[in-house]
């Protein structure tokens, strides 16, 4: 008789707890990515991961690969003979992606115009009460627009789209969405006098007018301007609240 081997645990389905190296990673990731988008860093800075992993007092392995997620997210760039610096603001990726979003969002807003039920319509009423509500600046958050107001600004734009139905049109809108966040944080202090919360209100307005044609049309101006605001010679514009 012959000894039955014991068999393996079975799976449980939980996720191993992360290492404290992953945890501290995650935590100068973070920090950097806040640091970027508060603007403690000017467009073209270096980033030098020495420095920065000095600062703070972690190493160097660890800060290369902050930087690296930074470099996934279209927050820094990894250029050759440079290293690791800050998108510039007039580079070309985001002409190309505002050209992305104008091919693409106009269209899925039609859909969710025709296709949003009234649940719909409900959450893009509260999606722009909780953008409007939401202040845009804060003195500790830096001179770029607040966390909390960003994230309204996202979810009132997602919610738009929503009534589309189609998981992967609102993927793609994710995706450009995370890739021009720097870009749109920038976009805002060039053209001060854009009135943002007057184009996000015409928004809501045509789109709940069941307007597909008018809603279309205002999305396409609104991501214009914001474009245009990151050329050398900037419009005048209208912005207050911030906008895109």
């Amino acid at each position: 008789m012959t000894d039955t081997p014991p068999r393996p645990p079975a799976p449980t389905g939980k996720q191993p707890a992360p290492t404290g190296k992953q945890m501290l990673s995650e935590q100068i990731y973070e920090r950097l990515r806040d640091a970027v988008m508060r603007g403690d860093f000017a467009p073209g800075d270096a980033l030098k991961p020495q420095d920065l992993a000095k600062a703070e007092g972690v190493s160097l392995a660890v800060t290369r690969e902050a930087l690296v997620r930074l470099v996934g997210e279209g927050l820094a760039d990894r250029l050759p003979n440079r290293g690791f610096t800050v998108p510039s603001f007039s580079d070309r990726r985001w002409q190309e992606i505002a050209e992305a979003r104008r091919t693409i969002e106009p269209v899925v807003l039609r859909m969710s115009v025709e296709r949003g039920d009234l649940d719909w319509e409900a959450r893009v009423r509260a999606a722009h009460h909780r953008l409007v509500r939401t202040p845009a600046f804060a003195p500790e958050e830096g001179e770029y627009y607040t966390a909390a107001w960003a994230e309204a600004h996202r979810a009132f734009h997602r919610t738009l789209l929503e009534g589309c139905g189609n998981p992967t049109l609102l993927e793609t809108f994710d995706r450009l969405w995370t890739a021009s966040e720097l870009a749109r944080r920038w976009a805002a202090h060039r053209t001060p006098n854009r009135d943002g919360a007057k184009e996000h209100r015409r928004l809501e307005e045509a789109a709940l007018a069941r307007d597909a044609d008018t809603a279309a049309a205002v999305l396409v101006e609104h991501l214009t301007m914001t474009a245009a605001a990151l050329t050398d010679d900037p419009p005048a514009g209208r912005l207050t609240l911030g906008s895109r």
